[in-house]
């Protein structure tokens, strides 16, 4: 088992930024992958962005040059760094935690994120 908290989420105005902190424990190895999703009022859940274990980064088109996703295996953290936010922004975001020696996918709770004037 894995488990995620995530913490740094709040209101923000327009073109301002946010850090956003996931801690991970339990079953953690280098290999697997981690992330960021976010759902949105009335949509659905969406990768935002996503670091492998051999440290490939993949960006949603939405977030390009705007975020950073960053990971520090010793201390089983994933950050996410969100700057030039807009109101299409807004959302939960929630960790995520890919463990390949069984497949499962684990999950934070999510934190809320308000970009608005």
């Amino acid at each position: 088992q894995v488990q995620l908290v995530e913490s740094g989420g709040g209101l923000v105005q327009p073109g301002g930024s946010l850090r956003l902190s996931c801690a991970a424990s339990g079953r953690i190895f280098s290999i697997d992958d981690m992330g960021w999703h976010r759902q949105g009022p009335g949509k659905q859940r969406e990768l935002v962005a996503r670091v492998s274990g051999g440290g490939n980064v993949y960006y949603a088109d939405s977030v390009k040059g705007r975020f950073t996703i960053s990971r520090d295996k010793a201390k089983n953290t994933l950050t996410l760094q969100m700057t030039s936010l807009k109101p299409d922004d807004t959302a939960a975001y929630f960790c995520s935690y890919h463990q390949w020696y069984t497949n499962q996918d684990f999950w934070g709770q999510g934190t809320q994120v308000s970009v608005s004037s």
